[in-house]
């Protein structure tokens, strides 16, 4: 499957530290501003019981799981031991203030 680049937002219409879900195709992605303004995305599903990573809360490089509390590197998508799992993520492309995902 060829990825494309796909616009979500202003930088500034992201805030620090909240969720933003968009769809593209058929995959449910995340996008998060963290509080040193870096802009990550992943998989908006948690690896256990499908939970919407967007609604969940935010520290440092870390989302947790809304449902189960599950902790999920922003950076790698990988779930932080004793549970187990990987998210998949997306690269993120700034030009001027606006954000974009490839997905």
């Amino acid at each position: 499957m060829v990825k494309r680049r796909v616009y979500v937002a202003k930088v500034e219409e992201l805030p620090p530290r909240i969720g933003f879900a968009m769809t593209v195709d058929d995959k449910k992605i995340a996008v998060f501003r963290l509080s040193d303004g870096r802009i990550k995305a992943l998989e908006n599903v948690s690896p256990y019981r499908q939970g919407p990573l967007a609604e969940g809360t935010v520290s440092g490089e870390y989302v947790y799981c809304p449902l189960y509390d599950w902790k999920i590197s922003l950076l790698t998508g990988k779930v932080q031991e004793p549970d187990e799992g990987q998210v998949p993520t997306f690269e993120v492309e700034i030009e001027q203030d606006d954000v974009y995902v490839w997905a």
